[in-house]
């Protein structure tokens, strides 16, 4: 008998217009001593107020569950993207209600105002969508979903609490990964940024002899072929396969930089994943290495279909590290685990060229035996500072400083260049644009 009770009690609440209600009485039974001829008008005002209060309770609490909730939430979550939720919400009263709706979502977000308000008629039931934008990656609990209805009188409120406490896992971004294998299918790719390019010369990998059609190149014509069948021939060439693409991401402090709620690891994991997919899809094979004073995962180059889910579960878990980079063991570990020339793409940032000189000997012994491409970042806001007109010394003074580190970020990829590594300096947000773009041109220059 407690307990019904005690829910009675804290699942009911008083709403403004039981308030208004409550301050019109008292108003009346201020002014009945002033004018006396107000009579019973208060007392029969206070009574009526008490009627409609008790009749809105029995409205309210008379059924057992009147309402019903639900939160329609994906298996995981998409980190750095738009993903939607939905609460389902169903009136099981005789009457029209109000509604309005508390989703206890997960700490990380730091929203304190999730509240939806909707109107249900008898019977009705409707799907209220919500949008959530995570930037780290990890475990992410979900609370309550708490609903309060109001009857037409609106008098009082009823609360309902639904226990639907999970916990969703946020992953790399799989959505944006799902986006760039949509548009690389359907030959779109040029709409988010994609360069096409012409490719340079053959491949060396030979496929067929084909009967000549307008606009076959002559160089392609299969003379001896030809003589035997009569007609034209034309030697057929196919993309080579099976070269091998190694993304190796640096965990250090250097990439523990914030950009836009991302950090830099978020960035290059992002863009790792969709730079797998993509090479997956090119019929190459895809490895993964992770790196920070010591090695993390390691993830041997394949094609096969689970490829793509191992380095999802891997990078999911990374996180990064307060340590140097160690990298006399990324070069024993390249060494060890890639047996043939590959493309080894460096994530990493370096902010000075003394970052750069500490390991420049290794990523120069790493580009003998392999393709070495060197992605590090742009800092965009030291750029905005740089662009801004200064109006004082200090300004003058914090313009000029910009303009240095700027400026030592261009040097860098000068550096990297004079001894044969190729580099990508990039903003964050095109990072997985300006990769995509720079493996699909060494792919058609056929260096890999």
């Amino acid at each position: 008998m407690k307990n019904i009770i005690s829910l009675f009690y804290t699942n009911l609440f008083l709403t403004r217009r039981l308030f208004t209600a409550v301050a019109c009485c008292v108003v009346l039974f201020l002014l009945s001593f002033f004018f006396p001829w107000l009579g019973i008008v208060p007392d029969m005002a206070f009574f009526v107020l008490v009627l409609l209060v008790l009749a809105d309770m029995v409205m309210l609490y008379r059924a057992n569950k009147p309402i019903f909730a639900r939160r329609h939430a994906p298996e995981r979550l998409s980190n750095s993207d738009d993903n939607e939720l939905g609460i389902y919400i169903e009136n099981k009263y005789l009457f029209a209600v109000s509604i309005g709706i508390i989703d206890e979502i997960p700490f990380q977000f730091q929203k304190r105002d999730v509240w939806f308000k909707t109107f249900l008629n008898p019977g009705e039931h409707k799907l209220i969508n919500y949008i959530l934008r995570p930037t780290k990656r990890g475990e992410y609990s979900f609370g309550l979903i708490r609903v309060y209805a109001r009857s037409p009188i609106g008098l009082i409120s009823r609360r309902f609490n639904f226990d639907q406490a999970e916990i969703l896992p946020v992953y790399p971004s799989f959505l944006q990964m799902r986006r760039y294998e949509l548009m690389a299918i359907s030959n779109r790719l040029n709409e988010i940024g994609i360069k096409k390019i012409r490719r340079l010369g053959h491949s060396m990998e030979f496929e067929q002899v084909k009967a000549y059609v307008a606009g076959d190149d002559y160089r392609t014509i299969n003379w001896k072929a030809t003589a035997r069948q009569g007609n034209l021939m034309t030697n057929f060439y196919t993309d080579e396969k099976s070269q091998q693409v190694y993304c190796v991401i640096d965990k250090s402090r250097a990439m523990k930089m914030p950009f836009d709620g991302l950090s830099l690891l978020d960035y290059a994991i992002n863009a790792s994943l969709v730079l797998s997919n993509i090479a997956l899809m090119k019929e190459d094979k895809a490895g993964l290495i992770t790196v920070a004073e010591k090695i993390g995962a390691v993830i041997p180059a394949d094609r096969r279909h689970a490829q793509m889910n191992k380095i999802l579960e891997v990078l999911y878990k990374e996180k990064t590290r307060y340590l140097e980079t160690n990298m006399e063991a990324l070069y024993t570990t390249i060494r060890g685990v890639i047996k043939q020339r590959s493309l080894v793409v460096f994530f990493t940032n370096y902010e000075s060229m003394n970052a750069l000189q500490r390991q420049l000997p290794f990523l120069k012994r790493i580009a003998r035996f392999h393709l070495l491409l060197v992605v590090f970042f742009e800092n965009t806001e030291l750029k905005q500072l740089s662009e801004q007109h200064a109006g004082n010394v200090e300004e003058i003074y914090i313009k000029t400083i910009a303009e240095k580190f700027a400026y030592d970020k261009k040097v860098i990829v000068k550096e990297l260049a004079k001894h044969g590594i190729q580099s990508i300096l990039s903003t964050p947000q095109n990072l997985t644009i300006n990769t995509i773009n720079r493996y699909l041109e060494l792919k058609a220059k056929q260096k890999i």
